[in-house]
């Protein structure tokens, strides 16, 4: 029986989800359920309440001489932590960049022993603040594979790496498709979640004041919510809420709107597949991260808008809430064909294996 050490990067509501079997926010741990049903034993860093102190002592010393040099640090207590149980592993799950930049920096140095595979969200953001390419190039160098949720960052990181690069593998995200079913009438014009920092909620803002008719409801944390102050009349705003009542609000809408600046990573992948599982209408920012690789077509499954384009976005709404000619259908069928959790966790056990199996031999 295989064992894999899942890194996850240390937030409340991951916390949460651990404790909480069967809740709908499971997604949030990255298959660790599904891993465990396949026959894997499964662990991970977050499995005391808080890091051993010498752990920390030491993630202090790491980040502090990483910042000064010009690198970029990351988790390095929860992963210290866990090495003993880590190394025992037959792979590691690196889940994000806040553990997986530590992980791959310590397997360089021979710290960590099993083959690391590295899920990045972001990491080209990151990688151009960095002086010190050569270490951060040998470091993602020595992953077993690094995956992404978008083909652009795939296509980018393989030029950054160069010649050290390892597999670089896009994999499309998923979403339960039984748990966020089809439910077509809603009575809130326009519902907008997100809580990534790349939402443009300065734009949907704009949208709202010039749609006065227009009933607005926003979801994001307290955080990003400074951004739509002051709030315009027709806009009801929840802030960090369960994803149990995300799923209300999506559901209760007549369209779903997700703008989102330009990046490398962030399409609100997300949101967008629940919504379109949800079979609703969504208008959302043509970024890089989904542009291509998720079969998004303008007008066919979702309407496409270039990203910081107010009044495009706008015309996207308004043309969407008068006549969405089936365009909830067509999101539904997309993702119960191409884009379901099933699909998803596939691929992943097929990586996991693979590198694990490598190792072996």
């Amino acid at each position: 029986m295989p064992t894999v050490f899942f890194a996850f990067r240390d937030a409340p509501e991951r916390r949460a989800a651990l404790r909480s079997p069967g809740a709908l926010d499971r997604y949030r741990l990255f298959g660790l359920d599904d891993m465990r049903a396949r026959g894997a034993d499964v662990r991970h860093n977050l499995e005391r309440g808080r890091a051993p102190l010498w752990a920390r002592a030491v993630a202090n010393v790491a980040n502090r001489a990483l910042h000064l040099t010009g690198g970029y640090g990351g988790d390095f207590g929860s992963v210290l932590g866990s090495l003993r149980v880590l190394n025992r592993a037959d792979v590691v799950f690196a889940t994000a960049d806040t553990v997986g930049l530590p992980l791959v920096l310590l397997k360089r140095a021979g710290v960590v022993r099993p083959p690391v595979v590295y899920t990045t969200i972001g990491l080209p953001e990151r990688l151009l603040q960095v002086r010190r390419r050569r270490l951060y190039a040998d470091a993602l160098g020595s992953a077993s594979t690094i995956v992404t949720y978008s083909q652009a960052e795939a296509d980018w990181l393989g030029v950054w790496i160069g010649q050290r690069a390892p597999e670089i593998v896009f994999v499309p995200f998923g979403v339960d498709v039984d748990a966020f079913s089809p439910h077509p009438d809603g009575s809130i014009d326009v519902v907008s979640v997100g809580a990534d920092p790349q939402r443009d909620l300065m734009l949907l803002r704009e949208v709202a004041v010039r749609r006065p008719e227009l009933r607005f409801g926003v979801v994001t944390t307290k955080v990003l919510s400074r951004a739509l102050e002051p709030l315009p009349v027709n806009v009801v705003m929840e802030t960090d809420v369960p994803l149990e009542r995300v799923r209300e609000l999506l559901a209760d809408a007549r369209v779903v709107a997700l703008p989102v600046r330009r990046n490398s990573y962030s399409g609100a992948t997300t949101v967008l597949l629940q919504a379109m599982a949800l079979a609703k209408p969504v208008v959302v920012s043509r970024t890089d991260a989904i542009a291509s690789g998720y079969a998004l077509e303008d007008g066919v499954n979702c309407r496409l808008v270039e990203p910081g384009d107010a009044d495009a976005f706008e015309h996207a709404l308004v043309e969407t809430l008068a006549d969405a000619k089936g365009l909830g259908e067509r999101a539904r069928a997309t993702v119960e064909r191409d884009y379901s959790w099933q699909r998803y966790i596939d691929a992943l056990w097929d990586i996991l294996s693979a590198a694990w199996v490598r190792e072996a031999s």
